[in-house]
């Protein structure tokens, strides 16, 4: 992918040196040695988040400081806020995370900045009130519309008709997932003004938890249960590759429905190659987890940021920082809490997945 030329952010730091607007070049000139970044994930040996992590230790070896990926396997919120604890007990400089539940970790967020932690968050937000700033793959109306496209150009290549009554549903991780939540209900709104034709045969949707076995067995239980429905939409990376696991496992492909989702292309080629699906997308995921953990990093060194500010990121480039309403009209808004959004993001298929490698 290009390098990244716009974003959004706005922050609440603190420390001795501050940056008081104007463009920094991202160089280190207060810096404190050992800086220790605690990067937490949904869930660890997922692939999405793997190659978050990939980026952004490449990242953080090129500038000189340490990240500690700290996920579980299980994703529970209690997982989750015992390692964020764990952070602060062991003198971590900065936090930067993928909540599962924007309230269920608020508490722990909370102390984290109370005990002088920087508090960031990516991929899943947390209470804007309660971090300094979000690494955002973009707002939810421009995902929300993405996965209902995929999905529309999913069907015109079976020879269906969008703009008739196509049975579709939801597949993902849980309601409390802020970022996938609010993608759902931007596609809701997206499909009701569109495509106002559509059945939504699940409005409740099907929840997987980002358990991968669960999501075979949830993917399954969606074909059983509706063995006309025209069009999956996946919006996690766990439940994807489930319902493409369970299409395959029933006998379906292509030509008898439509799933379409985000995913990294390495975790579905195999699915394309198959013929189970022809399309489904994301965003440079590396360049996501460098950017949040660099701006953790840049936290953490004392510097502080404004609305309008922009700030080089070694290797990537530029982000310029905007306020929580970029993500949620009538979100908090203070000079302390922004948002940074990753301007491109990709759809793959047959013709160009072999040009991504992560």
């Amino acid at each position: 992918m290009k390098k990244l030329l716009l974003a959004a952010l706005t922050v609440m730091l603190a420390g001795s040196m501050v940056f008081a607007g104007g463009k920094s070049d991202g160089s280190s000139g207060g810096k404190k040695k050992d800086v220790v970044v605690v990067f937490i994930p949904k869930i660890s040996g997922n692939a999405f988040f793997e190659v978050a992590n990939e980026g952004a230790q490449e990242l953080a070896k090129k500038v000189g400081f340490t990240i500690k990926y700290d996920g579980s396997p299980d994703a529970a919120v209690a997982n989750q806020v015992n390692i964020i604890n764990n952070a602060v007990q062991q003198g971590a400089d900065a936090i930067v995370i993928s909540t599962l539940d924007a309230g269920g970790v608020d508490q722990a967020l909370k102390a984290a900045r109370n005990a002088g932690v920087a508090v960031m968050t990516w991929d899943s937000d947390a209470v804007a009130s309660t971090r300094q700033l979000m690494t955002s793959q973009g707002t939810p109306e421009i995902l929300g519309k993405m996965l209902v496209d995929m999905g529309v150009d999913s069907l015109k290549e079976r020879g269906k008709d969008p703009k008739s009554a196509i049975k579709y549903c939801w597949h993902y991780s849980q309601a409390t997932v802020t970022d996938q939540n609010s993608w759902q209900v931007a596609g809701e709104e997206y499909i009701r003004k569109n495509y106002p034709s559509w059945v939504n045969v699940a409005p409740d949707n099907y929840y997987s938890n980002q358990d991968a076995e669960k999501a075979i067995t949830v993917g399954e239980a969606v074909l059983s249960a509706h063995k006309d429905i025209d069009l999956i939409i996946c919006n996690d990376s766990t439940a994807l590759p489930g319902q493409l696991q369970a299409a395959q496992n029933l006998g379906l492909n292509k030509d008898k429905v439509s799933i379409t989702g985000f995913a990294t292309p390495n975790a579905i080629k195999d699915y394309c190659r198959a013929g189970i699906l022809t399309r489904w997308g994301l965003w440079d995921v590396k360049i996501q987890g460098g950017i949040a953990c660099y701006l953790a990093y840049w936290a953490a060194t004392g510097h502080t940021m404004k609305v309008g500010d922009t700030i080089n990121i070694p290797t990537i480039g530029d982000v310029k920082i905007e306020p929580n309403t970029v993500l949620e009209p009538g979100a908090y808004t203070a000079s302390d809490s922004g948002v940074v959004l990753l301007p491109e993001r990709a759809v793959f298929t047959k013709d160009n997945m072999d040009n991504y490698n992560f």
